[in-house]
């Protein structure tokens, strides 16, 4: 007989008694109770059957540490709005806006309403399109989703100080109707992970030069800062003789060195590789969900946007950034620069 059994035994004993000798004080003096008790027992059957005279937990229920309502709301519209940010990622821009809330607190909530994975958020968003007069249709977004495989990057490179390397690379978006197929030079200060994007109708040489001297180059000069060398994979856009390459005749002409690859490793470039994802799931797997974009003009518009907010206001969890945005990391490597380009250079040696 189990503890529960005996409890429920012993209970209906009370009863029975009562019931054979026809008298309830009689029965109850007999078993050493009290009137008040047996009538608590008759009462607990007939509410709850023998389930009632089970003994009941004395301990105050526990109350999760639940996210305040309000909360939990900023939370919800700020993943609509980015449905492909994790859950570290939000916790940090909250913090950033003062709201204190941790990784764990943000997946809380998204398990409560089914959203703990972005392919849910994302499904979330379309249904939110839809309602509210939204432009794409469903196969459109089918489409968008057989897009090429996202490459999962890794590797770490050791860079000193902002405009040491930055890495560059070219990324195939998509084709898109009515405006063809789209590609995008990307690159990124290996440092302080500041980044660069635009996109083209085609990859050549001429556009990854382009981009650099349109991109890349003005944002340095604007800093006062020299980029140093940049880091490419062996795609014939980067890769040539500099007396008949426009993007090695670049390179050249403005002093900056070029290294390359290892054949078959992709990841030496990860800081690039990582950018192109960032843009791939916050940007373009948001914006073509909201919008049918008829040129590239307009796309750039957005991208140029988005990329603004990337290296100003979206903080980033790299080695060097450390839950900084890139362009704080960035201005905080200017001492480093100062140490690395100026001090070590000849001129500087020559004044000391």
């Amino acid at each position: 007989m189990t503890q529960d059994q005996y409890v429920i035994r012993r209970k209906l004993n009370i009863l029975e008694l009562g019931e054979t000798l026809g008298n309830i004080s009689e029965a109850c003096r007999k078993l050493g109770v009290s009137r008040q008790h047996h009538y608590d027992i008759k009462s607990a059957v007939e509410e709850d059957g023998l389930d009632g005279l089970l003994e009941k937990s004395r301990k105050v229920p526990r109350i999760g540490n639940r996210v305040a309502p309000e909360i939990e709301q900023k939370v919800l519209d700020y993943s609509l709005e980015f449905p492909t940010q994790g859950q570290k990622r939000v916790s940090n821009e909250f913090k950033k806006q003062g709201i204190q809330i941790s990784d764990g607190g943000v997946r809380s909530i998204w398990l409560r309403h089914n959203l703990q994975i972005a392919s849910l958020r994302l499904k979330r968003l379309e249904k939110w399109s839809a309602e509210n007069e939204g432009i794409l249709t469903e196969s459109q977004v089918q489409a968008l989703e057989s897009a090429k495989e996202e490459k999962e990057a890794h590797g770490e490179i050791e860079t000193p100080h902002p405009g040491f390397l930055l890495g560059q690379d070219t990324c195939y978006i998509g084709y898109i109707k009515g405006v063809g197929k789209i590609y995008q030079q990307t690159a990124i200060d290996t440092h302080s992970n500041v980044g660069f994007a635009k996109v083209y109708p085609d990859k050549t040489a001429l556009t990854a030069a382009d981009f650099l001297n349109n991109k890349v180059l003005p944002f340095f000069d604007s800093e006062n800062m020299e980029l140093l060398r940049i880091l490419t994979d062996r795609g014939t856009e980067y890769c040539g003789r500099i007396e008949t390459h426009p993007y090695q005749l670049f390179l050249h002409l403005n002093g900056i060195e070029h290294s390359r690859t290892k054949v078959r490793h992709p990841q030496t470039n990860g800081s690039t590789e990582r950018l192109n994802q960032i843009v791939q799931n916050e940007f373009y797997k948001v914006a073509f969900r909201k919008k049918i974009y008829k040129s590239i003009e307009e796309i750039q518009v957005d991208l140029d946007t988005f990329m603004k907010n990337y290296n100003t206001e979206r903080t980033n969890q790299g080695k060097h950034c450390q839950g900084r945005t890139p362009m704080q990391t960035f201005q905080d490597g200017r001492p480093l620069y100062q140490q690395y380009v100026f001090e070590n250079s000849e001129e500087g040696k020559t004044a000391a």
